[in-house]
């Protein structure tokens, strides 16, 4: 089962047009991750470490506008998994409801501070990912 976060829309992400702007929805999003990884990882050990999990690509499609007073939540789980990166899924819905209102793939790479680039996903780092990951249904 996916990671979920509640967010309930105010009035300052909305935009012009009394919707959620696009760029709101990233920071929702990004909230939605950091959740995911306090609440399943020991993310101040993996911060010490100087190992972090970067975004170097976001695609999203926007479905349906949320609107003030509307609380989402947004499911959050590990897509696949390859030697330098990791795709987390997130889909934003209205609460009670079936509608998507986005829903984006972010694509991740371990990056080492210390050494100053990316590095192989692998050990603990990989065992965490495949724990948030979501079976792939039999067909």
């Amino acid at each position: 089962m996916p990671h979920t976060t509640r967010i309930k829309v105010r009035g300052y992400h909305l935009d012009l047009y009394s919707h959620v702007n696009n760029a709101r929805y990233l920071e929702f999003l990004e909230e939605a991750r950091w959740t995911l990884f306090e609440e399943r990882t020991d993310l101040p050990r993996y911060m010490a470490s100087g190992i972090a999990l970067i975004v170097v690509n976001i695609n999203i499609d926007y479905r349906y506008p949320a609107t003030m007073g509307d609380e989402l939540i947004i499911e959050s789980s590990v897509k696949s998994i390859s030697n330098r990166s990791a795709v987390i899924h997130q889909r934003v819905l209205l609460a009670g409801k079936d509608t998507v209102v986005a829903q984006a793939d972010v694509t991740m790479v371990a990056f080492d501070s210390q050494a100053g680039r990316a590095v192989p996903i692998a050990g603990e780092l990989k065992s965490v990912l495949e724990s948030m990951q979501e079976p792939v249904a039999a067909v």
